[in-house]
C-alpha cells in the first residue's frame, strides 16, 4: 500500500479495533479467543494497536497491559460483561431529564438559551470508569521493554475537519501528513479516548492542545492507514457489523423514524470507510502480485496481509432482544425517538451498555473466532 515503510527487522502484527458504542463488546469476544489458542498467553501478538471510537478504548486498555496480553484482555472482559449504561453515561432519571429539558429549551427558545446543550448525553460516567481502570503509565513501560511499538487513537477536528491519529510509539515511527489526515505524536490519556469515543449529536466533544475532537470514525478516510504508517506488515481487523451486509429493498408506507435515521447514519460513519479501505488494499495487493512488487517497492509500496473478523449475525437484531435491559429513563428517551423496536435497533446497538447484550456479543466474538481457529492461528503464528 502506498505509505511509507516499516522499519528494518521483523514484520509487525497490527490490530485495528473499529468503533460503534457498546458493539465493541464482540471485539473483546474475540480478543478471548485469541488468548486462548495462543500458546503463549502473556506475550502480545499485536505489538501495533489502532482504536477508534469504543475500539480507541479497547485498543488502549490493551496497551496498558501489553506486557501481559492474556490478563490485558481478561480485564476489558471483565468491565464488558458487568457493564452497566450508567458506566458510561448518566442513566438516572435527573440526568436523562435535565438532558431532555436542555435540548427542548433549546429547541423552543434557541435565542434566549445562553448555554445550549452539547450533546444528548452525559459521558461523565466514563471519564470515571476509565481513570480507575487503565494505568496508562503502562504504555510507555510496554514500549520500553519491547512489548509493544506503537498505540495509535484516531479522532476527528471538528474546527480542522481532519482526522487526527495521535500516538505513542517507539523513537522509529515517525508522524505522518496526507489528506484531511495526520499522525502527530502524543502521550495517551483519558482524553483522547473520550474524544475518540465522542459518537456525534450523542457524546460532547472533547478539547486536546487547542481544538475539540470527536468520533474518530467520522472523516476517517483511510482508516488501516495508521497500521501501515507505523510499520505494520499484517493486519488482523475485528468489525463492528457484518461484512457485505445488504439489506433486501422492501416497501415501506412509513417515514422512518428518527432513530432509523441516526442508526443509519451512525452505521455509515462506523462501517462505511473500512470496507472501502479493505477493498483498497486489497486491489492494491493483487496489483503489487501482478507486477511482483518490482517497481512499487522502490516507491516504498508493499502487500499488507489482512484478516477481518466480524459478526456472523446482525448486532441490531441481537440489541432489539434485550433493549429492556436499558434503564427505564433510557428507554424512555429511546422510544420517543422510535429507537425500542427492530427498525430502530442499530440506534439501541450503539447505546446498549448493558450487561445482557456485551456479554451476547461478547459469546458470540468468541463463536466467530474459534470457528476459524486455524486460519487465525496461521495468521498470527500462535
Amino acid at each position: 500500500m502506498s505509505e511509507s515503510a516499516a522499519p528494518a527487522g521483523k514484520a509487525k502484527t497490527a490490530l485495528i479495533l473499529t468503533g460503534g458504542g457498546a458493539r465493541a463488546a464482540y471485539q473483546v469476544g474475540v480478543l478471548l479467543a485469541i488468548a486462548k489458542l495462543s500458546r503463549k498467553r502473556r506475550q502480545n501478538p499485536f505489538p501495533i494497536l489502532c482504536g477508534t471510537s469504543a475500539g480507541a478504548i479497547n485498543a488502549a486498555g490493551l496497551a496498558c497491559m501489553a506486557d501481559n496480553f492474556g490478563k490485558g484482555v481478561g480485564i476489558l472482559a471483565s468491565i464488558w460483561r458487568n457493564m452497566q449504561a450508567g458506566d458510561i453515561y448518566r442513566a438516572d432519571a435527573i440526568g436523562v431529564g435535565a438532558s431532555g429539558a436542555r435540548w427542548l429549551s433549546a429547541l423552543a427558545l434557541g435565542w434566549l438559551i445562553g448555554n445550549p446543550p452539547r450533546s444528548l448525553l452525559d459521558n461523565s460516567p466514563l471519564r470515571d470508569l476509565l481513570s480507575r481502570n487503565l494505568d496508562f503509565t503502562g504504555i510507555e513501560r510496554a514500549i520500553n521493554s519491547g512489548a509493544l511499538h506503537a498505540l495509535s487513537i484516531s479522532a476527528s477536528g471538528y474546527e480542522s475537519g481532519e482526522n487526527i491519529s495521535f500516538f505513542q510509539a517507539h523513537p522509529a515511527a515517525k508522524p505522518w501528513n496526507r489528506v484531511q489526515r495526520l499522525g502527530i505524536r502524543s502521550e495517551i490519556g483519558v482524553d483522547h479516548l473520550l474524544a475518540s469515543s465522542a459518537i456525534p449529536f450523542i457524546f460532547p466533544a472533547t478539547r486536546i492542545h487547542r481544538e475539540y475532537f470527536g468520533d474518530g470514525s467520522m472523516r476517517q478516510l483511510a482508516p488501516i492507514s495508521p497500521a501501515i504508517h507505523l510499520g505494520a506488515e499484517r493486519v488482523l481487523i475485528i468489525g463492528a457489523g457484518r461484512a457485505n451486509e445488504h439489506q433486501p429493498r422492501r416497501s415501506s408506507e412509513d417515514y422512518p423514524s428518527l432513530a432509523q435515521i441516526a442508526g443509519h447514519t451512525l452505521s455509515s460513519i462506523f462501517l462505511d470507510g473500512l470496507a472501502v479501505d479493505i477493498e483498497r488494499m486489497q486491489g492494491i495487493n493483487q496489483m503489487l502480485a501482478a507486477s511482483e512488487g518490482q517497481v512499487h517497492a522502490a516507491r516504498g509500496m508493499r502487500p499488507i496481509r489482512t484478516l477481518v473478523i466480524s459478526p456472523s449475525q446482525r448486532l441490531d437484531r441481537i440489541a432489539a432482544e434485550h433493549a429492556d435491559a436499558l434503564p427505564w429513563p433510557v428507554k424512555l428517551l429511546l422510544t420517543g425517538l422510535g429507537a425500542m423496536n427492530r427498525q430502530g435497533g442499530a440506534l439501541t446497538s450503539y447505546l446498549l451498555f448493558e450487561k445482557p447484550f456485551t456479554r451476547a456479543l461478547i459469546d458470540l466474538g468468541y463463536a466467530d473466532t474459534m470457528a476459524r481457529s486455524v486460519e487465525v492461528g496461521s495468521f498470527l503464528d500462535l
